[in-house]
């Protein structure tokens, strides 16, 4: 068993698609993580912005929760239709396509990319955060941290979302267990003791007040808050790693990822004001993040504490994992509308879209590596993403439902409320739009608004090279046929070997003109090479068979190579053919020692694929390329 097969596992066949498709169970752990560990980090984002209040802040902080829990409501409800409207991939990019036209979906398809990307790089940043809380002398290991789990992520994902929903299953459920937990006990402690519980653990003090409460203030930490509410629309995105029926294993995952981060959301904000816990500077020593003081407050330092916290960090650094669940398949779409390079909608060896895992993997890595893996340098460029998306697939979804109040039926009533349903939630999740634009842009939101419109005048490059390619190739013609014979063919020749033998008695068959062409001093001005041993011994190994066997015996041209370019005296040599035979097209063979391990690549020098690339990207549509492989071991 080879070492891909060991990290990667077999590759899979076509047929085995339907076995690799995943339930509910692993729905919540592959696309749900993102949700679930946004609930750590958004609670954490909007503290950060009202430090400056002091413990004034807790006064504030249920203000900031409520509207956020209220549009989580109307995202499930509006999602919950989209699911059933689409469900066979009802993401914002197929929604905007069908109801709102091609730009709608490349806004959409950019903004939901870019939203993903950030995804991976929070989430794991975020999830290193709580592992540094808990053992604080990790802190200045935190980049590569960082880029070791997203490592570990991208190779679970490349074995499949199966296996990764599987692998990510324990540590899914472990964590919601243990929070939900932590929280009925700290709110029952809270409760008993009339709403001013006793820490088991005094939470950090709050600093005194340096700002005063503004409409602005409370504005930012919305926006920031509102980061809580990434990873909602994944499901929609997904629809096609279900197996069937898809509707219904769709409704129960979106059911358990909302409700869950509803009730962690809601226990987070209310035991945060009970217990006066506040956000603290990732980048200082000693930092703590909210749920791990907030653990510590409720059970203390003990087995309980520890068992929670890991959970945790597995499940923000695993939180990652929704992104690389659905933009693959975003990618996909995408790609087979012609708007991303072809190999993105090719799936791999384990029925998923490795370029589109790889790519992912790269990019987030970069953000990682650019912002040193904090958190609190991620978050302005976060949420801007996803609340694009919810817009406009909410707008999308009240097309729809204009278009089915339409059409006659006996569903109207039902039709109407659907439209309203999504009306309500566009209308909400623009309006939050333009308050984190608003509130965000200044902390470094103008980097997300600048690079949306720069991938989409990409995303239209390259589909209009994809247009140009097909309206060049396009051919509504029948076969057409010249009599211009068979083509010359020059064989590259670096010494009479079996490579150049098997050459020639394929050149033989093909044509009756065929030209053997060395180059010589290809090495260097000191270098002769093979030139005066190869002609002496051309008359007796070539020539006299080639007459014998009835073939117009192949010709030798030995060519100068004066700037030790392989492909220059070639291309010219057969331009000069091809200036004296007329309508005559060229044939260029190209023999070559076949690699069957990766250390044979290291071996050779590239002589054969530089002339072939050189020739395919230089040389006139008259000339042919040949490229012929010869085995180690082949017999004669």
């Amino acid at each position: 068993m080879s070492l891909v097969e060991v990290l990667f596992g077999r590759k899979l066949a076509n047929r085995e698609f339907g076995r690799r498709q995943i339930g509910a169970f692993e729905g919540v752990p592959a696309m749900g993580l993102d949700g679930l560990g946004s609930s750590a980090y958004g609670p954490e984002a909007a503290l950060t912005i009202l430090v400056p209040l002091g413990s004034a802040s807790f006064a504030f902080i249920g203000w900031i929760m409520g509207p956020i829990l209220a549009l989580l409501m109307i995202l499930f409800l509006s999602y919950w239709q989209t699911v059933r409207a689409y469900p066979n991939n009802g993401g914002a990019y197929i929604v905007a396509k069908e109801n709102l036209g091609a730009n709608a979906s490349l806004l959409a398809a950019t903004a939901l990319m870019v939203d993903y990307i950030l995804s991976v790089a929070v989430g794991i940043s975020a999830g290193v955060g709580a592992l540094v809380s808990a053992v604080p002398i990790l802190h200045s290991y935190i980049l590569p941290l960082c880029l070791g789990i997203l490592a570990l992520i991208t190779v679970a994902n490349l074995r499949g979302t199966l296996d990764a929903g599987r692998l990510f299953a324990l540590p899914t459920y472990l964590f919601v267990a243990s929070f939900v937990a932590i929280l009925a006990i700290g709110i029952v402690k809270s409760v008993m003791a009339g709403g001013h519980p006793h820490p088991v653990i005094a939470p950090t003090q709050m600093p005194k007040a340096t700002e005063t409460a503004s409409l602005w203030l409370l504005l930012r930490a919305f926006a920031s808050g509102c980061t809580a509410m990434t990873g909602v629309e994944a499901v929609s995105n997904g629809m096609s790693a279900f197996r069937e029926p898809r509707v219904a294993h769709g409704h129960r995952t979106l059911s358990a990822i909302v409700g869950i981060l509803g009730v962690l959301l809601a226990g987070i904000a209310y035991l945060a004001v009970t217990y006066k816990i506040g956000a603290m500077d990732q980048t200082q020593a000693g930092y703590r993040s909210v749920l791990s003081q907030l653990a510590g407050a409720v059970i203390g330092n003990g087995v309980f504490y520890y068992v929670a916290i890991g959970s945790l960090l597995c499940i923000l650094a695993l939180s990652a994992n929704t992104s690389f669940v659905d933009f693959p398949r975003l990618c996909r779409m995408v790609a087979q509308d012609g708007f991303l390079p072809k190999p993105f909608a090719i799936a791999g060896r384990r029925l998923v879209f490795s370029v589109g895992i790889i790519y992912l993997a790269a990019t987030s890595g970069l953000l990682l590596l650019v912002f040193a893996g904090i958190t609190d340098r991620l978050i302005p460029l976060f949420a801007i993403g996803a609340f694009t998306t919810f817009t406009i697939s909410q707008t999308g979804m009240i097309v729809h439902w204009r278009r089915a109040l339409g059409q006659a039926g006996g569903k109207t009533a039902a039709n109407r409320s659907h439209f309203w349903i999504n009306a309500i939630g566009a209308t909400t999740t623009g309006l939050a739009l333009v308050v984190i634009v608003i509130a965000k842009f200044a902390e470094g939101a103008w980097i997300t608004i600048l690079v949306i419109p720069c991938v989409i005048v990409l995303l239209k490059l390259i589909r209009s090279y994809y247009d140009e390619l097909e309206s060049q190739v396009r051919d509504s013609k029948p076969l057409e046929l010249h009599g211009s014979g068979p083509p010359i063919v020059l064989v590259a020749t670096e010494n009479w070997n079996k490579l150049t033998d098997k050459a020639l008695g394929l050149a033989l068959n093909l044509s009756p003109d065929v030209i053997a062409v060395h180059l010589s001093h290809l090495s260097g001005p000191e270098v002769e090479e093979r030139g005066r041993d190869l002609r002496a011994q051309w008359h007796t190994d070539v020539e006299n068979p080639a007459k014998d066997a009835g073939y117009a015996p192949p010709r030798l041209v030995i060519l100068p190579a004066q700037h030790r370019n392989i492909h220059e005296p070639i291309l010219k040599y057969a331009r000069e053919l091809r200036a004296k035979f007329g309508d005559r097209s060229i044939a260029v063979l190209i023999p070559e020692v076949a690699k069957q391990h990766w250390y044979q690549s290291i071996l050779h020098g590239f002589r054969a694929y530089r002339l072939r690339s050189a020739l395919l990207r230089d040389a006139d549509p008259w000339l042919t390329v040949i490229e012929l492989p010869w085995h180690m071991g082949e017999r004669r």
